[in-house]
């Protein structure tokens, strides 16, 4: 089946390997990472955060991560940020929490962050918008599909913005 984000990425000409897992596992990167046969860390979270001046943003993090608040507060630009619910999830992108496609969906200007170490990895696995199916994609692809500012989230001992 050819979703939205195969499409945008087709007419891009950007690489990638589309792939299926039983929509009845346990919802999580750790199981589809199990299912698939790869990392915990190379399957990507995009969780959508919202800054107190109103702006929300995509951010990538492996699986097994978790970004420092600091970091992220310090890369968004904004000192109060949190979460989104559910409903502004589904209202910003177009879907629900579980599978959401990093790309295709963004309007001009939309920022999206990716975790620097994930350059680091082979592949990266994304949702492709229904759970069930991934969407196994290159670091450097990924980063040119969204327009990703590489950003460190995760290690305190490194600079928040690399050189």
């Amino acid at each position: 089946m050819k979703l939205p984000p195969h499409q945008f990425l087709d007419e891009r000409a950007i690489s990638y390997t589309p792939l299926t897992f039983s929509p009845d596992i346990e919802k999580g990167a750790a199981s589809v990472a199990r299912t698939l046969g790869y990392r915990e860390r190379q399957m990507v979270k995009t969780l959508i955060f919202e800054a107190a001046h109103g702006e929300r943003v995509l951010v990538m993090v492996g699986g097994d991560q978790s970004a420092i608040s600091g970091h992220l507060k310090k890369a968004i630009g904004s000192k109060n940020i949190r979460m989104a619910d559910f409903a502004t999830v589904k209202a910003v992108t177009g879907y629900e929490v579980g599978s959401i496609p990093p790309f295709h969906w963004q309007p001009a200007g939309f920022r999206s962050f990716l975790e620097a170490s994930l350059l680091d990895e082979p592949v990266l696995g994304v949702g492709a918008g229904v759970w069930g199916y991934e969407i196994m994609i290159r670091p450097a692809d990924l980063v040119q599909a969204c327009q990703a500012i590489v950003v460190n989230l995760t290690n305190r001992e490194r600079p928040i913005f690399p050189d």
